[in-house]
């Protein structure tokens, strides 16, 4: 009687490759907002204690690095949406997702240098940035009036646009202090119940 042929070797699970890739992505976040433009991939391989080669097998060039660090932060953004909706009353969920936003903000500002490197420039990336935000902010709003919690009339969009033009004003090094008490003053003028509201 025959043996069985040896089983193969199970493939390793590609979480391993992931989590490099998730690895690699966080350093260049943090080295790009140290270093700006100076920074080098071999920088961020060294953070991510992984080997160039490795960051150039997930990465082929110093844009994608680039872009996949802003576009991780757009999408933690969206994921977060769906996560506060179903696990926190509508105010809180949007109170907490506008300040999840003031830090993409912080970021994208920490990241303005390395960003302005890429060929062609950032506009590319910015410019999918409203509409790829417009759903989560629009599910958040949408939560809060059908709870009766936030005024019907809101225009989800603006409440974006508020805080990126305090972002972009940036007045001292305390700019995020400013920014959340916007977001305090956003999330107060847009409740139903504001003073004038339904008379």
């Amino acid at each position: 009687m025959q043996s069985a042929p040896p089983s193969k070797p199970s493939r390793r699970p590609r979480s391993d490759g992931e989590r490099n890739r998730l690895r690699l992505i966080d350093a260049a976040k943090h080295v790009f907002a140290e270093k700006g433009a100076a920074a080098s991939l071999e920088q961020v391989a060294r953070e991510a204690k992984v080997s160039i080669a490795s960051l150039y097998r997930h990465f082929p060039t110093r844009d994608a690095v680039i872009s996949a660090v802003y576009r991780q932060e757009v999408d933690a953004l969206i994921e977060a949406a769906d996560g506060l909706i179903a696990e926190r009353e509508p105010e809180a969920a949007l109170r907490e997702w506008l300040m999840l936003f003031v830090e993409f903000l912080d970021a994208k500002h920490g990241m303005a240098e390395a960003m302005d490197t890429l060929m062609g420039g950032p506009e590319d990336l910015y410019s999918k940035t409203p509409d790829r935000l417009a759903s989560p902010i629009t599910a958040l709003v949408t939560y809060a009036v059908e709870a009766g919690a936030c005024q019907r009339d809101v225009e989800p969009l603006d409440l974006l646009r508020a805080l990126s033009g305090v972002a972009t004003i940036r007045v001292g090094e305390n700019w995020k202090r400013s920014a959340v008490r916007m977001v305090e003053l956003l999330l107060a003028g847009i409740s139903a119940k504001a003073p004038g509201h339904g008379d």
